[in-house]
C-alpha cells in the first residue's frame, strides 16, 4: 500500500466507524508580512480550512495585521511566547517558558505578548499559547489560566485535554519539518507515517480520541519539497467525507461551549 493510500484507508476506517477524523493547522513563527505567509494563507483560503497562526509577539510588525486584515475569516492567532528566546541553561534543551521561579518576570512579558497582540490583530487572537520549541515548565502551565490563557498547544499526544483548570491543550503531531542535522522538508512517507499513526492511535484508542490530529507548518522555512507536499496533502484531508477541521475557536472554547474531550463527533454532527 502507498503512503497516501495509507492515509486514504485510515480515513475510510474512520468513515466506517460512523466517527468524524478531526484535524487542525498550526503554523508557528509569523512575525510580519511575507510571501511566504501570504502564499500559506491563500492556500488555506482556496480550500476553505481554518489556519492557526502562531505569532511572537516582540517580534510582530505592523504589516502582519495589514495581511491577517485581507485574509479569510478562518485566519486566527496564537501567542507563540513572547520574543522566542532560549531561558534555558547552558546544558538544557531550548526553553523560553521556564519556572516563574528561574524567572519571576516570565509571566509580566507573557501578559505583555497578549496586550500587543491584541491591539494587533484583534479577535482574531485566540488566548492560547503556543511555547517557543514546544517547551514549558510545568509549574508555568499551572498558572496560565491565571494568566488570562484558555488554551495550550505544544507537540505530540496530549497526556490530559485540561493541564490546569479552565486551560484546554490541543497539540500538533505531525511537524513538516526536519530540524536536525539539516532542516529541510521530512519527506512524504515520513510525515504521512506521523499523520495515519496519530489517526489510528486515536481511533483504536491508544491515545486521546479527542485530541485533533494536529499539522504543524513553518511557512518561513519552508522548502519547495515542503509547499508541495502541503499543496497535495491539504486538498486530500479537506475532500475525504469522514475528514473535519474545526476552528480553532472551538478547539480552544470553554469548556461549557464544548463537546466533552472524551466524546469523538459523528461525522453527520461533526464541524
Amino acid at each position: 500500500m502507498s503512503d497516501w493510500a495509507a492515509l486514504e484507508r485510515e480515513l475510510d476506517r474512520w468513515g466506517e466507524a460512523g466517527q468524524a477524523a478531526t484535524l487542525w493547522w498550526r503554523d508557528d513563527d509569523a512575525t510580519a508580512r511575507t510571501a511566504a505567509l501570504d502564499r500559506l494563507i491563500d492556500l488555506a483560503a482556496s480550500l476553505s480550512l481554518p489556519l492557526a497562526v502562531a505569532v511572537i509577539p516582540q517580534a510582530a510588525e505592523a504589516t502582519l495585521a495589514a495581511s491577517l486584515a485581507g485574509s479569510a475569516a478562518g485566519v486566527r492567532v496564537l501567542q507563540h511566547g513572547f520574543a522566542h528566546r532560549n531561558n534555558a541553561g547552558p546544558d538544557a534543551k531550548k526553553c523560553e517558558l521556564v519556572a516563574p521561579a528561574l524567572r519571576p518576570e516570565i509571566a509580566g512579558e507573557l501578559r505583555q505578548g497578549q496586550a500587543l497582540l491584541a491591539a494587533l490583530c484583534g479577535e482574531r487572537l485566540i488566548p492560547a499559547l503556543v511555547p517557543p520549541w514546544n517547551r514549558i515548565d510545568g509549574d508555568l502551565v499551572a498558572a496560565l489560566p491565571s494568566l488570562g490563557f484558555t488554551g495550550l498547544s505544544t507537540y505530540k499526544a496530549r497526556r490530559l485535554a485540561e493541564p490546569a483548570a479552565g486551560l484546554r491543550q490541543v497539540n500538533c503531531h505531525v511537524d513538516i519539518m526536519q530540524w536536525r542535522p539539516q532542516r529541510r522538508f521530512l519527506g512524504t512517507a515520513a510525515a504521512l507515517q506521523l499523520l495515519v499513526g496519530h489517526l489510528e492511535a486515536r481511533r483504536t484508542g491508544a491515545v486521546d480520541a479527542g485530541e485533533a490530529t494536529g499539522i504543524l507548518t513553518h511557512h518561513a522555512v519552508h522548502d519547495a519539497e515542503a509547499w508541495r507536499f502541503l499543496e497535495d496533502l491539504l486538498p486530500r484531508l479537506a475532500g475525504h467525507p469522514a475528514s473535519r477541521f474545526p476552528p480553532p475557536d472551538a478547539l480552544f472554547a470553554a469548556p461549557a461551549d464544548r463537546v466533552p474531550a472524551s466524546s469523538p463527533q459523528s461525522v453527520s454532527g461533526a464541524a
